[in-house]
């Protein structure tokens, strides 16, 4: 059975692009464009929060692609297993504060401690993933889209009730360690980490999942193994996402992981084209800008007063006319199964067309 995207999967080496560069081109091609949004944004602590902001969206649309994308599953929860990660994180970071590693600089130090930190989240959100994957995951339909609802309702219920977590409030004073160097090499992982997998015999059994399960059960294929692999695997770049975003925001509380924000994710993946990690990748940073750019507009307009401030109430309307815009015009969305080097072969043949 053919899967989607099948010029994904494909062990092609005669296209124009190597096979060892297509895993990452959409990061080799970005990394200009990061640099130099880093000397005109950098220099401004809302320009290194924002390029920050940009990098974990990217990492949370990624990882929810493995799911939603590639296996044809229904996760509406991914803020939850974020939030695991940034609490768990948030706490280890405190926790190991006064630690010092004395063979080793102060800087350097704080950054082994870190990677420890964002690990642990990590691990507990892959735990926390592979606890609410198992049994949802072995029935079909949309029982997981419920589960993982409730699970994101749960853990922000539980935060909000918990001592050690800072309660409603929030949980303050996490060291911050975060930098936009750091936030785009786990950027660079989860993608090559998407990629590989999705050029794999793991992956080419997750495509035929998302096809047809039972055809792929019929065929030997651990459908259930292969979803909660896929699901851990998710849960666990979402913790190091919310670990990440705890590092470098000054406080972090329940309102940071609502439903809100893991709709905005679903968002994201869905407008970028199920499947497509570079889809996911353009729809992250379009959806994170568009916020500050309708802020800028509303205050060119000189409704700072009002409608500029309340681009936060009005981000949700504007992404659901977004999605009906979408599934009348492209029901694929923007990138379909379609990964750049598809495209940019095509693109540049139809130019040089046009200039002959």
């Amino acid at each position: 059975m053919a899967a989607p995207g099948a010029t994904l999967l494909s062990d092609d080496t005669t296209g124009p692009i190597p096979p060892a560069l297509r895993g990452i081109l959409p990061v080799l091609l970005a990394l200009p464009v990061l640099a130099l949004a880093e000397v005109l944004l950098g220099a401004s602590p809302f320009g290194t929060y924002l390029l920050s902001v940009v990098g974990v969206n990217i990492i949370l649309a990624v990882s929810l692609n493995i799911v939603n994308g590639m296996t044809g599953q229904f996760s509406i929860g991914h803020a939850g297993f974020m939030a695991v990660g940034a609490y768990i994180a948030g706490v280890t970071s405190l926790s190991l504060k006064e630690v010092a590693l004395s063979f080793l600089p102060v800087a350097a130090s704080d950054q082994v401690l870190f990677i420890v930190a964002l690990l642990a989240g990590g691990a507990c959100a892959a735990l926390c993933g592979f606890l609410v994957g198992l049994p949802s995951l072995r029935l079909r339909g949309d029982y997981l889209a419920i589960v993982t609802l409730g699970f994101g309702e749960i853990i922000r219920v539980v935060v909000q009730n918990t001592e050690a977590f800072g309660r409603a409030l929030g949980l303050s004073g996490i060291p911050q360690y975060s930098s936009v160097a750091m936030v785009y090499f786990w950027v660079f992982l989860v993608v090559l980490v998407a990629r590989r997998i999705a050029g794999s015999s793991h992956g080419r059994s997750l495509w035929a999942i998302r096809e047809d399960e039972v055809a792929a059960e019929a065929m030997g294929v651990d459908t259930t193994g292969y979803k909660v692999r896929a699901f851990v695997i998710s849960s666990f770049f979402a913790g190091i996402a919310g670990g990440l975003f705890a590092h470098f925001v000054p406080i972090i509380n329940p309102g940071s992981f609502t439903f809100v924000k893991s709709m905005e994710i679903v968002v994201m993946v869905v407008l970028g084209g199920l499947g497509s990690t570079t889809g996911a990748i353009v729809a992250a940073i379009f959806l994170t800008l568009l916020p500050e750019g309708l802020r800028s507009l509303f205050g060119a307009l000189g409704a700072e007063g009002s409608l500029a401030q309340k681009v936060d109430q009005i981000r949700m309307p504007v992404y659901g006319i977004l999605l009906v815009v979408l599934m009348l015009l492209r029901p694929q969305g923007l990138f379909g199964t379609k990964e750049l080097w598809d495209v940019l072969p095509r693109w540049f043949s139809r130019k040089k067309k046009g200039l002959t």
